[in-house]
């Protein structure tokens, strides 16, 4: 049945330039069964201000189904904010400190199977090698207790000031973050399970459903955890677009569509890094990506740039690659690329076609930011940085006309699906907090 229809496909367009097969329907083998108890109590701690350290900012804030589990801008402001996504606006009571230095990715199909990597440089990765079998920044022996990689990436924006624990002089997470406690008594995770262990309705969710728990004291920050983990597989799984369709031989594209599934598969390349049922190699590539904000850095260096993958690796080979995203929803989903730096997604095709060329010529106005005062453009006014990062690319231009990037457009919007976007569980009216829901 694929077979007749990848040729029905073929037959509405120019054969020439089909280099790709598409690929094998999702399915649901690719994912791990979901109890739904689990799910619906991940829903209430990921929509609840519980877990920030001043109990204002909860995971859907950057991370909201109105907004395709993004939040339509350029860089967040987290911690210091007020609103929720395009709306969010400096607090002047409590100002912060910086915006938050990388784009908040969407959250479609991030418990798949096959999503062994994840963050924009993949500093969290699954590798056997390593003990819990989790590569990470974080000492191995705090990965006890995760049950997936998934349920692991929430460790990361819990402790950090600019999105979620917010400063030392705060509150008390934020203190612990500071003076470097994290994992055991006392630390900054142990800290956010007791606020959750002292509401009774959550006490008693956990215990029902956790055979390990037996009192409100044994809840862990991993048991928290993992319960998001569930919701956001179960709520964001998406599988039922027009193109799924299509890949189950239920449908056929036609005109500017088709055109643009033949070209995504064929001659501007697109599928050779966007390739599987979830239209990412999950790999690292340079494409030219503008750099802005307050850029990613260890903490010695005094720069605004962000040097991606080799922040993690050392390999002068990763500098400012970045993490192939998955396109599930992709007509919803903008701003573009690691800093969420273009804003219209044919623009961004434009540029992807001449990842090399497309930096020296980027037009900053065009960048979606929350105002806030701040160094925002260092790197792309600095023209030795901009060759720097030209340099890099090591993918060939395509010359794509206005029309093609046009047709490849409307073959991406086939990619929507709105019943994820939506959710199964959807937004809570109240969480057991009572704290406001975004």
């Amino acid at each position: 049945m694929r077979h007749a229809l990848i040729f029905a496909l073929l037959a509405l367009v120019p054969a020439t330039g089909w280099t790709q097969t598409l690929p094998a329907p999702v399915h649901d083998d690719m994912f791990a069964p979901v109890p739904y108890e689990e799910a619906v109590l991940g829903q209430l701690l990921f929509y609840d201000p519980i877990l920030s350290g001043n109990k204002n900012i909860a995971c859907a804030t950057c991370h909201h189904p109105s907004l395709a589990t993004a939040d339509g801008v350029a860089l967040a402001i987290g911690e210091g904010g007020v609103g929720l996504g395009p709306e969010r606006q400096v607090d002047p009571a409590t100002p912060p400190d910086e915006r938050i230095p990388r784009n908040a990715p969407a959250l479609f199909n991030l418990a798949a199977n096959e999503f062994t990597v994840l963050f924009h440089d993949g500093r969290l990765e699954l590798d056997d090698s390593q003990p819990g079998g989790i590569r990470t920044p974080m000492d191995a022996d705090m990965l006890t207790g995760f049950a997936s990689l998934l349920s692991a990436q929430t460790m990361f924006p819990v402790l950090s000031a600019a999105e979620m624990a917010g400063g030392y002089r705060e509150n008390e997470v934020g203190r612990a973050v500071r003076q470097g406690l994290i994992s055991g008594p006392g630390g900054a995770w142990d800290l956010i399970a007791r606020r959750v262990a002292e509401i009774p309705e959550y006490a008693d969710r956990f215990i029902s459903f956790y055979p390990h728990i037996h009192a409100a004291e044994d809840i862990a920050f991993t048991d928290i955890s993992n319960a998001i983990a569930v919701f956001m597989g179960y709520e964001w799984r998406s599988d039922t677009s027009r193109f799924d369709a299509v890949l189950r031989g239920q449908e056929k594209l036609s005109g500017a569509e088709a055109q643009g599934l033949r070209l995504f598969y064929g001659n501007a390349g697109c599928a050779s890094c966007h390739s599987g049922p979830f239209l990412t190699d999950h790999k690292f590539h340079a494409m030219g990506a503008p750099q802005i904000g307050p850029g990613k850095a260890t903490s010695f260096q005094n720069h605004h740039r962000d040097e991606g993958r080799f922040l993690v690796t050392g390999d002068p080979g990763d500098m400012y690659a970045f993490r192939t995203p998955s396109l599930r929803n992709v007509a919803l989903t903008a701003p573009y690329g690691h800093a969420g730096a273009h804003a219209d997604l044919a623009e961004f095709l434009a540029a992807h076609a001449d990842p090399a060329g497309s930096i020296k010529t980027f037009d900053p106005t065009t960048v979606r930011l929350p105002q806030f005062v701040s160094n925002d453009f260092d790197v792309m006014e600095d023209a030795a940085q901009v060759e720097a990062i030209s340099k890099a690319v090591t993918a060939p231009t395509v010359a794509l006309q206005a029309k093609e990037i046009a047709a490849i457009t409307a073959f991406l919007e086939t990619l929507t699906d709105s019943a994820a976007v939506e959710g199964r569980l959807g937004i809570p009216a109240t969480v057991p907090s009572g704290l406001p829901v975004p």
